[in-house]
């Protein structure tokens, strides 16, 4: 039996559903996706023409399994452990990080991650992450919140007269469609699993 609800997103249909058991598995879900967030910003899969980092995909990920308010709890808990700085984002280090790395070019990608979570986190609430086709759309809705504000933000630290396309999109376009395909692929496929569980 399929399920029946498509207003509700795979956090709210696993587990605890209400009283003080919701709220632990709410803390604990927040806490797992900041440590999952941190942990796929330190992966590199080796791409044509870079690595591929996971970050992205964790991120959108979330946003769909969590829904917009868990999804934006845990992504602001997640900026927020950055900017203390700790070495939780792609690429800052023991020199650079907290608000100054945060600040600096990829600024614009950071504030897409929470406009994408968001937009994830809605879409999932409608049900776009029940099937292949449409949770592609949606994740490729999500990539281009994440890229408007980084290409955006990258053109007013650097200058627009700098190869801003080259730097922040046209390498990472192949990366995003394989990670967009798997995504499209994972969530339905646990929704399914759910729906057998629960026939």
């Amino acid at each position: 039996m399929a399920v029946a609800t498509t207003d509700k997103v795979l956090a709210e249909v696993i587990g605890a559903g209400e009283g003080p058991a919701l709220r632990v598995k709410q803390a604990a879900l927040v806490v797992l996706g900041i440590v999952a967030l941190a942990a796929a910003a330190q992966i590199k899969v080796p791409m044509w023409p870079v690595a591929i980092n996971m970050g992205t995909f964790a991120v959108l990920t979330i946003g769909a399994a969590y829904g917009p308010r868990l999804g934006l709890v845990t992504i602001l808990g997640y900026m927020g452990i950055g900017a203390m700085g700790f070495d939780v984002f792609q690429s800052s280090t023991a020199q650079l990080n907290g608000i100054d790395y945060m600040m600096g070019g990829t600024g614009g990608y950071l504030l897409g991650y929470v406009l994408a979570t968001m937009l994830l986190g809605m879409a999932a609430r409608g049900g776009w992450d029940r099937t292949p086709g449409w949770m592609a759309l949606a994740m490729l809705a999500g990539n281009l919140l994440l890229y408007i504000p980084g290409l955006l933000w990258l053109g007013q630290v650097y200058g627009w007269d700098k190869p801003i396309l080259q730097w922040g999109l046209t390498p990472f376009i192949i990366g995003d469609a394989l990670k967009l395909a798997l995504a499209a692929m994972i969530l339905p496929g646990v929704w399914k699993l759910v729906g057998r569980a629960r026939g």
